[in-house]
């Protein structure tokens, strides 16, 4: 436990940090905790340090974590890529998804969510590196998404902001770059269409996230910094 602490500490340390040298308040930046192929009592454990929100990419995974710490106000967020038949899985269980990337997910999530009278906080997700082997929607296609997206409302579903990678290992002017293009897409986006709520930046991982925080996000995802090394067969786990 008091490792556990110590490494939250460090973690909260370096946002306060990078948000007080980029002239914002630490409070406007979201650390969401990593938690895929950690178990629940690995959870329970940064939880009882403070830490709130979780981020899980595998739905059945994810699911039975939120089963399993049903009794703490914690907030879910889940971070990959999501198939259509998985969304009864997420409606209602998660309160965020960072990666939609399709129409027919929106209609699926959004089917569900009625049914459950849920509410879910989507991000888009953006292959801002063009990089294929990431999951996203291209820049070029965002506004076009976007005006389909808002051909007619979709029930249950707040559309909230963009989420990105950055290129793995690159240096630090490569990787701002990349962010500060999603900066610039969610301006865009939220001028072009009215979009008042659409503020939400969800970039920055352990390796980066003070980059992140330095160009606007609002969302860090952290898991290596918070929870430790893996180990290899935790992290082959079907």
């Amino acid at each position: 436990m008091d490792e556990t602490c110590e490494r939250y500490a460090r973690v909260m340390a370096r946002i306060e940090e990078a948000a007080r040298a980029s002239g914002r308040e630490p409070a406007a930046v979201r650390l969401v905790a990593v938690s895929k192929f950690h178990p629940p009592e690995a959870l329970a454990e940064l939880a009882a340090c403070g830490q709130r929100d979780f981020g899980e990419s595998r739905a059945k995974e994810g699911g039975a974590k939120i089963a399993a710490l049903s009794d703490s106000a914690l907030e879910w967020h889940f971070l990959g890529p999501l198939q259509r038949n998985k969304a009864r899985v997420i409606a209602g269980r998660f309160h965020w998804l960072h990666s939609l990337e399709n129409l027919q997910t929106a209609d699926a999530l959004s089917r569900q969510l009625a049914a459950s009278n849920a509410r879910l906080r989507v991000l888009i997700e953006v292959n801002v590196t063009a990089d294929p082997r990431k999951h996203g929607v291209a820049p070029a296609d965002l506004f076009p998404f976007l005006e389909a997206y808002g051909a007619h409302p979709r029930m249950g579903l707040d559309l909230v902001g963009l989420m990105a990678m950055a290129p793995h290992g690159g240096s630090e002017g490569v990787v701002r770059k990349a962010f500060a293009r999603l900066r610039e897409l969610a301006g865009a986006s939220r001028q072009a269409f009215d979009l008042p709520g659409f503020n939400e930046l969800s970039m920055g991982m352990s390796d980066d996230y003070p980059w992140a925080i330095a160009e606007g996000a609002t969302i860090i995802r952290v898991g290596r910094a918070l929870f430790g090394e893996r180990a290899p067969a935790a992290a082959q786990a079907p």
